[in-house]
């Protein structure tokens, strides 16, 4: 049996290694470019073909990723006027990558099956060096046919897939995943101030949490920043974290749940991001909420 193509728009920090990792899995790999030419140059050198526009993607493939940051990026690609849906392409699968407002997902799949597409979110966990290596997490939301379709190639660079049931339970559950993330960010943040304000170290706090219970993977890269001003270890933009905390409010708002905790950790990075500070990383919360507390930024020594 002949494999699938496989249309990769999105080759980020993520995507560029899941594509790499399609590719080089012998699969037929067609990829839309963008202004960011190195990882277009590296995959074209690997064997992939450059498309110019999301429908000619569409009409090249069988199953097409989408990697990109949001909702607002996925119905451009979706619904754009050379978007996925202007191709017709019957029989097409999308599976959307990215961390999206799961309201959202929901409406395209719906338009997608109208003109006889397939929907997945299969949003990621992880970070860029999993992504290369092709161990990356993943949660799906598809019905029982189109995830046996598709999970031979999310294979390809995912070592733990999840399937949560129908389509919008990815999303769904990332964003859940991102909202005790982003809460241990504030915590730490927040904790660290107050350790700082009454006498005690950076240090002397992580001496005590690292070998301890309240330790794990997140506040390990979390803390390189804080500790060795490490910008590299934990890339993930206060920019973002915003973004899925806006997405999450709306899953909230539109199930009628009550969650008071979740609005002050969203408000801790509307904070950070208001200020113009978006493209720094999750770990400089820490030195945002420092800052509100009247205390200098970190020694960098």
């Amino acid at each position: 049996m002949n494999k699938p193509r496989i249309g990769f728009i999105g080759v980020g920090l993520m995507g560029h290694g899941m594509a790499k990792n399609i590719v080089e899995a012998g699969y037929d790999l067609h990829i839309m470019g963008h202004r960011n030419r190195k990882p277009i140059d590296d995959l074209v050198a690997r064997g992939a073909v450059e498309t110019e526009s999301a429908r000619a993607l569409a009409e090249a493939v069988d199953i097409l990723h989408l990697c990109v940051t949001g909702s607002t990026e996925v119905e451009a690609l979706v619904r754009g006027e050379n978007g996925i849906l202007a191709s017709g392409k019957a029989g097409l699968t999308v599976i959307d990558c990215s961390t999206s407002d799961p309201v959202s997902t929901l409406a395209i799949a719906d338009e997608l099956a109208a003109t006889g597409m397939h929907f997945a979110d299969a949003p990621l966990a992880r970070t860029p060096k999993e992504a290369w290596e092709g161990t990356l997490d993943t949660m799906v939301g598809a019905d029982p046919e189109t995830f046996a379709r598709i999970k031979p190639v999310l294979e390809c660079w995912a070592g733990q897939i999840v399937h949560l049931g129908p389509v919008g339970n990815g999303h769904k559950m990332k964003l859940l995943n991102n909202f005790v993330a982003m809460s241990y960010g504030v915590i730490y943040s927040e904790a660290m101030a107050i350790a700082r304000k009454s006498g005690l170290s950076v240090e002397q706090f992580d001496a005590v949490i690292r070998p301890g219970r309240l330790s794990n993977g997140f506040y390990e890269t979390f803390m390189k920043w804080a500790l060795e001003r490490d910008e590299n270890a934990h890339k993930f933009s206060i920019s973002n974290a915003h973004k899925d905390m806006r997405y999450l409010t709306n899953l909230i708002s539109s199930v009628g749940a009550i969650a008071p905790t979740q609005g002050a950790v969203r408000n801790a990075y509307a904070g950070m991001d208001a200020i113009g500070d978006g493209q720094r990383f999750v770990p400089m919360l820490a030195d945002f909420i420092a800052a509100q507390n009247g205390l200098p930024e970190q020694d960098k020594s």
